[in-house]
């Protein structure tokens, strides 16, 4: 598949793994937090946020094509989405920038994928 390069700017999404942060103290969390909204802050104010939050600690459930529910894996099992961010620039280098400065803020490496675009979205 190919993306459609005919638009000026594309999404991407910028991870962490459930447990990247666990090697902050307790007592460090809020000035993270803060650094992390003042790239939040940013972002937004560049025009490039979209949206972005923090995934409780949990186990998932997975919804069946029949509607089936059962316990999805435990993320102590299999590597899950801590947090995100999605954002809207013109290159991916633009959104390396971007994940490195969440990775600062945050303490912990951060992933990028970039979203495949979709007319409908």
């Amino acid at each position: 598949m190919t993306i459609d390069t005919k638009f000026a700017t594309q999404r991407y999404l910028i991870s962490f793994d459930d447990g990247s942060m666990d090697h902050i103290p307790q007592d460090d969390f809020p000035s993270v937090g803060e650094e992390a909204h003042k790239v939040l802050r940013a972002a937004k104010a560049a025009g490039v946020w979209i949206f972005g939050c923090g995934v409780a600690r949990q186990q998932s459930t997975i919804v069946a094509t029949d509607g089936t529910i059962t316990a999805g894996p435990a993320p102590e099992v299999k590597a899950v989405i801590g947090g995100f961010s999605i954002i809207e620039v013109s290159s991916r280098e633009e959104a390396h920038i971007w994940a490195a400065r969440f990775a600062a803020a945050c303490r912990c490496a951060q992933e990028v994928r970039e979203i495949m675009f979709d007319p409908e979205s």
